[in-house]
């Protein structure tokens, strides 16, 4: 938070009392497509997956989530009343979830607050973007490496094929970028 802002004891406190602990387990469905959106959820422990199921039924990965990125759903911050993704744990953790009426009284209360979620917003709209951007101009193999970078770790956690569909590609495409890097190292 300290990135964007420097908030007081009182605006912590503030924050702190509105936020509601929710852990989950490996591969539990925190939040269902078609689900009321009601939280902007920050990742206390482990790893989040979010995505969006098409009408054939293939899941599209959105994001990934570490410990110390907020997650959940965007959707909870428009008029909209339900979401269209799905998040899922994909190892065992802790979110802290932001209720939307408690997220209005921050906004409202203390304006420090709207910076800090505008500069927040601006920069995941800014990887969002760049993430874009990659896909159709940087090749496969790199956009894997950068995962790998990005979320050390992570791919313990996840199935090859959101692995695949994060990097805009076919799991056996990816199989064979795992085979090609892994003759380079030995």
């Amino acid at each position: 938070m300290r990135q964007f802002i420097e908030p007081t004891s009182e605006e912590i406190a503030f924050l702190e009392s509105g936020l509601i602990a929710r852990p989950f387990k490996q591969g539990e469905t925190i939040v269902q497509s078609g689900d009321p959106a009601r939280y902007l959820a920050f990742v206390n422990k482990g790893y989040t997956l979010t995505y969006y199921t098409d009408t054939e039924g293939a899941d599209h990965v959105i994001r990934f989530a570490a410990p110390g990125w907020w997650s959940g759903d965007l959707y909870s911050l428009s008029s909209e009343p339900v979401t269209p993704l799905t998040t899922k744990g994909l190892s065992d953790g802790e979110l802290l979830l932001l209720p939307r009426l408690m997220q209005h009284q921050l906004l409202d209360k203390y304006l420090k607050f709207e910076r800090y979620f505008r500069n927040l917003f601006q920069t995941a709209l800014m990887r969002q973007q760049m993430r874009f951007v990659e896909s159709h101009s940087i090749p496969a193999e790199q956009r894997y490496l950068k995962l790998q970078e990005t979320f050390p770790g992570i791919e313990q956690y996840l199935p090859q094929k959101y692995i695949a569909s994060y990097l805009g590609i076919t799991p056996e495409f990816l199989s064979k970028i795992r085979k090609h890097l892994s003759r380079k190292t030995t």
